[in-house]
């Protein structure tokens, strides 16, 4: 490891994994931690699952959402991710000496009618302030606590031959708040965040959660990158077909503007799926038959050709490896 924090161990990617790998999971080992999943399932009278996150993005307002829509929606999503019901939130604000009131109540209004939506509570949250210049208006972390609904297997569970589902359009949120950082969205532009919480989404596909393999919302590195992470030190490969892939052509011209691949621009309301093949149709149905599921797609098949790595099938043909990211593509983008 290098001997001071870059962009880069932030990225969701390879530096990330180093990060966690060699410092976190050596200083706090123990089981929930070392599942490495969105949220942690606890063990007590009932079974809970558990989930934490920090919101940094730059700006903190974009187009479809705000860092207040984006930190209930960011938690929520991975409790869900665990397989549980999303019911309690904490909320902890860091503000910069000298933010806005108005800008902070648009924000609070935003958590408010995004935890409404969720159906969660914030039942506990802190307020500290930093001096100007040593912060960037505003951060927020949030804490939830679920009840579990469906017992996932999790990556070790995955087969060659299972299907892999995508819940809508990749790399929206990734394209709108970088789009917005740079100045060229033009109003009435349709690129927008896909941020929106996954409660029914997930809830749909888990009435009948048996062959479902693993959930996860590809946030930092994208789909590509999950993906990686899936993959990474298995005895199995999962090829993606590139024309099964839903992208907006608002985030195809963007990516093409910025030079980014929507393959690794984050989601914010987008779900993985990895189910045994024999319901596949299924799962995609349920998703497609809630609202933001509309574009629900089986993108993917799990092999044996390539252990450890993703594969993506182009559609005139030819196949390319989409390695884990390794570097900081998209900064501060949730």
């Amino acid at each position: 490891m290098e001997n001071r924090i870059t962009l880069d161990y932030g990225s969701g990617g390879l530096k990330t994994s180093e990060l966690i790998e060699s410092m976190l999971l050596p200083a706090f080992d123990n089981p929930a931690l070392n599942q490495l999943g969105d949220g942690a399932v606890l063990e007590g009278s009932s079974a809970l699952v558990f989930s934490t996150d920090s919101f940094v993005v730059s700006p903190w307002e974009f187009p479809g959402g705000d860092i207040g829509k984006l930190s209930v929606c960011g938690t929520v999503n991975d409790l869900c991710m665990a397989g549980g019901l999303p019911k309690y939130l904490s909320l902890s604000f860091i503000l910069e000496e000298g933010f806005s009131f108005s800008d902070l109540k648009q924000i609070i209004a935003s958590i408010a009618e995004e935890a409404k939506t969720a159906g969660v509570s914030i039942v506990t949250g802190d307020t500290k302030v930093v001096e100007a210049g040593k912060g960037d208006g505003i951060y927020i972390n949030t804490a939830g606590i679920g009840f579990r609904r469906a017992v996932l297997p999790g990556r070790n569970a995955i087969r060659p031959g299972d299907a892999v589902l995508l819940s809508g359009s990749a790399g929206c949120h990734g394209a709108a708040v970088m789009m917005a950082r740079n100045g060229l969205l033009q109003p009435g532009s349709p690129l927008v965040s896909d941020c929106m919480p996954l409660h029914r989404i997930s809830g749909a596909v888990l009435e009948n959660p048996d062959s479902i393999r693993i959930l996860r919302d590809p946030t930092r590195g994208g789909i590509a990158t999950t993906l990686n992470e899936f993959t990474d030190g298995m005895p199995f490969c999962i090829e993606l077909d590139e024309s099964s892939i839903p992208v907006e052509p608002a985030v195809e011209a963007a990516c093409d503007i910025l030079g980014l691949d929507p393959l690794y621009c984050a989601c914010e309301g987008r779900m993985l799926v990895v189910c045994a093949p024999s319901r596949a149709n299924d799962l995609i149905a349920a998703m497609r038959s809630v609202p933001g599921g509309e574009n629900a797609a089986r993108i993917g098949t799990v092999t044996e050709e390539l252990p450890g790595k993703v594969l993506l099938k182009t559609p005139i043909g030819g196949r390319r490896i989409l390695p884990r990211l390794t570097g900081m593509q998209l900064p501060r983008i949730c």
